[in-house]
């Protein structure tokens, strides 16, 4: 199979626009990834995959082609619907098309509208992206699922709430960088941990913000990246898992992820260790150390070590999460994977401006849907 590249990517701001409709947050994303794919235009574009859970709660038939349509795009699209991971698995999809040979550029991208709907619509929409009959309809919220693996992280290992908190201050430092950003301020590890508890150990600052935002990314064959900001795709994973964390034999892992990323390495021809820089699933603190040992950044146990020797941090070895993660960047359930990608091709291709990591050469991005159902990693390279 031929080779495929990202030779363009952008996003919305995420946060709180009452202002602003699915279809105009899909607009401006996709507006900024043309702005970035210097010399292509809608025309060259052969078809489109969208990701999106919904709008509002709601779920609307036809949604991927009507923000298509809303951009003058008159290609084939398809929605993909993988929970949080829905548009990291719309990259995927678009990766396949040009790799394959059935399409020259592919736009593939995600949208979500999430604060217009109450706390409590909100819990219930979630909920859907975790077994329904034995969690959420027996009152298992999300940060109630997460928890129970950190409490069984807790058990298992040499770990605390703090070690929690050094992730979510690690990135609200990296979110003040970034104006995307939908909670861009820094918090000490005191504010961390004494935070209101949400679901025990968790703490609000231990749990990402719902939003709204859309990202969008441009995947091209290497005829067409020729000239362009292209970084890539070296490799590409997905795995899946039992839906239900009560089905599966751990706690204290997401057997997807390791699945993902074993065959995007397989793919790249590469190892955790040759990682320069990744940008992980961090939806609750815990799903940041699990995803430390899911990549293979270290064995089982040793997450919390990378944290509080500063290994992960901007200036360290492997810095994780400089975008600020879902936990400060925000997490628009269907635009997150798109927009880690975008991420990974700003810092590849030296267009992250101030937060520019320098001497990156090749960047992971870890996407996961629900608590572990699906997940999707993907590995880009550049020059650096």
């Amino acid at each position: 199979m031929r080779d495929a590249y990202v030779v363009g990517a952008g996003q919305t701001a995420f946060g709180s626009f009452p202002e602003e409709s699915y279809r105009s947050l899909f607009a401006t994303a996709f507006d900024r990834a043309m702005a970035a794919a210097d010399g292509l235009g809608p025309a060259d574009i052969d078809e489109a995959v969208v990701g999106t859970l919904g709008v509002g709660g709601r779920q609307l038939g036809l949604s991927a082609p009507a923000v298509t349509e809303h951009v003058g795009l008159s290609v084939p699209t398809t929605r993909v619907e993988n929970a949080c991971a829905a548009s990291g698995y719309a990259v995927r999809n678009a990766v396949q098309a040009v790799k394959s040979g059935m399409a020259d550029v592919v736009l593939a991208g995600g949208y979500e509208v999430m604060t217009d709907a109450s706390g409590d619509a909100t819990k219930y929409w979630l909920g859907v992206s975790g077994e329904t009959e034995w969690e959420r309809l027996t009152g298992t919220t999300f940060a109630g699922t997460y928890a129970q693996m950190a409490s069984a992280y807790f058990d298992e290992y040499d770990a605390d709430v703090d070690d929690l908190s050094r992730a979510a201050v690690k990135n609200h430092a990296n979110g003040a960088q970034n104006p995307h950003a939908q909670l861009g301020f820094e918090c000490s590890l005191e504010d961390a941990s004494d935070a209101a508890t949400v679901a025990d150990p968790l703490t609000l600052y231990h749990c990402c913000p719902t939003s709204d935002g859309a990202a969008a990314v441009l995947v091209a064959s290497e005829e067409v990246a020729e000239s362009m900001d292209a970084a890539r795709v070296a490799g590409v994973g997905a795995g899946s898992d039992r839906v239900g964390l009560f089905e599966r034999d751990t706690y204290t892992s997401i057997p997807a992820s390791e699945r993902a990323a074993d065959a995007a390495y397989e793919m790249a021809d590469c190892g955790p260790d040759e990682i320069d820089l990744a940008e992980v699933h961090d939806c609750f603190a815990i799903a940041e150390l699990l995803a430390y040992e899911d990549l293979g950044f270290c064995e089982p146990g040793e997450a919390p070590e990378l944290l509080r020797e500063g290994v992960t941090d901007a200036d360290g070895d492997l810095p994780v999460n400089v975008s600020g993660g879902l936990k400060s960047k925000g997490h628009p359930i269907g635009a997150t994977g798109a927009g880690q990608i975008a991420e990974l091709w700003k810092q590849l291709t030296g267009n992250a401006g101030d937060r520019q990591v320098e001497g990156v050469e090749r960047g992971l991005a870890h996407n996961v849907g629900g608590s572990g159902g699906a997940a999707v990693v993907t590995i880009l390279e550049g020059e650096a």
